[in-house]
């Protein structure tokens, strides 16, 4: 019994483990700072990808503004699919340089932190039926880093009890 217990414990470890997304190979020379590359008006052009094979590509139109150590992102998505979205990240950065942050969908609160040249973000959201009634509440952890050329590429692993369920990519661009 003990050798099972052990075995389920080193497996859902391990799941867990597999959330977070590696940092993608392209980074460039810059470390990536969210008050610095995504202020101003940015447009981010991505697709969710989930395990049923449901895929979702869409435009994000966003505007970052800096306050003293709060960062507000308001974000407008607008889905190949016809449907519109607007969410707002109100992040704060805390003493010891990480972030907390809170938005209309996200259980709790958010955690920001800086990973090398990363910006990691780990955050619960309750996913929406198609009936827009409540859903399941998954794990999102993004990693955000800076090309060479400026683009911002976001990547986020999406979990449910420990398994990744979906992901989404992203790339960012000031606005033109």
């Amino acid at each position: 019994m003990r050798r099972i217990a052990i075995v389920v414990a080193s497996l859902l470890a391990f799941a867990a483990c597999a959330l977070a997304p590696g940092t993608p190979k392209d980074t460039g020379p810059e470390a990536f700072a969210i008050e610095r590359d995504l202020a101003g008006e940015t447009v981010a052009r991505g697709q969710f990808s989930a395990i049923n094979g449901v895929k979702r590509a869409f435009t994000a139109y966003m505007t970052g503004t800096l306050a003293g150590d709060r960062f507000t992102l308001a974000e407008r998505f607008e889905y190949d699919d016809g449907e519109k979205d607007q969410k707002t990240w109100v992040l704060t950065r805390q003493a010891d340089g990480t972030w907390s942050g809170t938005r209309e969908d996200v259980v709790g609160e958010a955690k920001g932190w800086q990973d090398g040249k990363a910006f990691r973000l780990a955050y619960d959201v309750v996913l929406p039926n198609e009936d827009g009634s409540p859903g399941m509440q998954v794990h999102f952890q993004d990693v955000m880093v800076k090309r060479a050329d400026g683009v911002v590429l976001n990547n986020a692993s999406v979990g449910w009890w420990g398994f990744s369920v979906a992901g989404v990519e992203l790339e960012i661009k000031p606005a033109r």
